[in-house]
């Protein structure tokens, strides 16, 4: 493999999907992601949708076009999308690309989905 890969997982939590990001979301991780987020868009529209970056390593321009790319999705089923775990590489990211406006941005997982609950 000698790949780093991009490992996707999700849970529902009250009105909210979460999804957990780990690896690098680049050209190689895009086919996972994607691949579940299939399965989310299926699912009814919940009000928020939560990725959670805390594990991320990397993140390229195809990874950043893919998150613009969740969030207008996600504006088309009126969910919100929140981005938790922002630190480190992910926190840089945003900041250099000026993206990080673009976004709703939480240090933490737990600071999103409080975020999220406290609005149902």
């Amino acid at each position: 493999m000698g790949r780093s890969m991009l490992v996707v997982s999700s849970g529902l939590f009250a009105n909210t999907v979460v999804i957990r990001l780990s690896g690098e979301i680049d050209a190689y991780g895009l086919a996972p992601l994607r691949d579940h987020l299939t399965r989310v868009w299926e699912l009814s529209p919940t009000p928020y949708l939560i990725l959670d970056m805390h594990d991320v390593g990397f993140c390229d321009s195809m990874g950043m076009n893919e998150l613009l790319d969740i969030m207008h999705r996600c504006e088309e089923r009126e969910t919100r999308l929140l981005l938790g775990g922002v630190q480190g590489v992910m926190s840089r990211v945003l900041s250099i690309t000026g993206l990080r406006n673009a976004f709703e941005v939480f240090d933490t997982l737990d600071e999103a989905l409080r975020h999220a609950t406290l609005r149902s």
